[in-house]
């Protein structure tokens, strides 16, 4: 993982913890159970003869009305194909599971940034081509990933907390070639995911 990227995210999440201090006085002060959210994502990608899909749960906690802090469950299935560096039509197929860190922050109500660490256990699978006189072969390993980007949102209210659904596109930016949104030349393959958050504990004696 870069240098640089951790240093992004440290500076990321302090930000949020000064800013937090400095929030409206007529916010209520101190912990709220109603400021927890769950929700997930869906992920879907194809670029460069790749495709992913996937779920992630998430749990977390608004710190303000502009950002979220949480924890994000993992799985996806990706299959690649071209796989071999001579061209020959070899697949990859890689089942993911694994869970991090998110943060969100709101400049407005409808637009957030999102910043998110990873840790994935990765089973891969190596088909040769047909008639290739090529070896199956699987694998287990496991890799980090740092995953920068942005989205939009409908629905959503700061003040009046209600579900609403939210569309981002995210880009590894980590340098750990055993990221499952890495191909096999180390490129970044984009990830959208297209999601909901619900608030908890809303009910008439919060």
């Amino acid at each position: 993982m870069k240098r640089s990227s951790i240093i992004f995210l440290c500076l990321l999440t302090f930000g949020q913890i000064v800013w937090a201090q400095n929030e409206e006085k007529e916010e209520r002060k101190g912990f709220q159970k109603e400021n927890f959210f769950t929700g997930g994502s869906i992920s879907l990608s194809f670029f460069n003869g790749a495709f992913l899909a996937g779920g992630n749960p998430v749990f977390g906690y608004s710190l303000t009305r502009w950002a979220d802090l949480g924890l994000v469950g993992n799985y996806t299935y990706t299959s690649y194909r071209d796989y071999s560096y001579y061209g020959s039509d070899d697949k990859l197929r890689q089942s993911v599971y694994g869970g991090g860190l998110f943060t969100r922050l709101f400049p407005v109500k409808f637009l957030f940034a999102q910043a998110q660490v990873e840790h994935n256990w990765i089973r891969s699978k190596y088909i040769p081509a047909p008639n290739s006189g090529g070896v199956s072969q699987v694998q287990s390993i496991s890799g980090n990933s740092v995953l920068i980007g942005g989205g939009y949102t409908t629905g959503r209210d700061p003040y009046n907390k209600s579900a609403y659904g939210y569309l981002a596109v995210l880009f590894d930016v980590g340098n750990s070639a055993s990221s499952p949104y890495k191909d096999n030349y180390n490129r970044t393959i984009p990830i959208i995911r297209a999601g909901f958050n619900v608030p908890l504990f809303q009910g008439k004696g919060r």
